[in-house]
């Protein structure tokens, strides 16, 4: 099997959980490569996410770590055997190699929650929205890269259009809802479109007022995505230095609790639609 030059995300993190069940069960590489029948460099390369694994081999190597999850093992095997090749390949090569791992995630995700401070959530933005934010970038895109990150964008929401959408929820300050990317008719349409797309039964969308007493919170991004089981749950942040997904139960545990935490102080849906009401009519 040729060497991959450039895993995915999801591929890397196939290879992630495969080496945390072998420090589980406390076995060196060798030995787990001997117990599979291969060489220690295979073991390796699986586990770098270089090469891919069978679902045959990945059971024997989950059998031969005493892992005892079935759960988890057959969300492995979906990982391993996942041909699909989603809309988001037409941009390899033309768009940064994160862009096209968070709509992969995206796509297997059984759950989506944002929490933003600044700006309204990707999967809710309108095309003017998305292109007023990515033309705020500094140094300036060319023309041609920030047409393709709008329609990128704009293509992430297939999630909540297909015929079985995850449940997404947003958690937006309000300060979000006041800072105007563009021109005031454009601000105005953006909180129609967060509106619109709250009436849909799998979203949910909540507001954290200024006015709330005692708010500490968090104040850079939150993005989270279920995976098939928790385990396989994976955080992202964005940060100038780039995109970070984070998958260790330590830190996912963590913005678990920073999501609830938001949720807890923030508006509920209905209160949360006036309120965005009230903001649009006072633009």
């Amino acid at each position: 099997m040729a060497l991959r030059s450039e895993p995915t995300a999801r591929q890397m993190r196939l290879a992630v959980e495969l080496r945390r069940l072998r420090d589980a069960a406390g076995l060196p590489a060798r030995e787990a490569a001997a117990l599979l029948g291969v060489s220690s460099a295979q073991i390796s390369q699986i586990e770098t996410g270089l090469t891919g694994v069978s679902e045959k081999r990945l059971r024997r190597l989950a059998a031969n770590y005493s892992c005892s999850d079935d759960e988890l093992i057959d969300a492995l095997a979906a990982m391993a055997t996942d041909r699909t090749r989603g809309w988001w390949e037409e941009y390899r090569e033309h768009l940064p190699t994160p862009f096209l791992d968070l709509a992969e995630l995206e796509h297997h995700s059984t759950y989506r929650r944002d929490v933003e401070f600044l700006f309204v959530p990707g999967l809710l933005q309108t095309p003017e929205y998305a292109r007023a934010a990515f033309s705020s970038r500094i140094p300036e895109l060319p023309e041609e890269e920030l047409e393709l990150r709008v329609r990128h964008r704009m293509q992430r929401k297939a999630i909540l259009v297909r015929p079985d959408p995850a449940p997404y929820e947003a958690v937006i300050h309000e300060a979000a809802l006041h800072i105007r990317l563009s021109d005031r008719a454009n601000a105005r349409a953006q909180l129609f479109r967060v509106l619109e797309l709250s009436e849909a039964d799998h979203v949910t969308v909540r507001v954290i007022p200024f006015d709330l007493d005692g708010f500490g919170g968090a104040w850079s991004p939150v993005m989270l995505a279920g995976g098939a089981v928790p385990k396989l749950d994976t955080a992202v942040r964005d940060a100038p230095h780039g995109t970070g997904f984070i998958d260790s139960e330590a830190q996912l545990s963590v913005f678990r609790t920073l999501f609830r935490r938001v949720e807890a102080v923030s508006l509920d849906p209905t209160r949360t639609r006036d309120f965005i009401h009230r903001v649009a009519k006072e633009l």
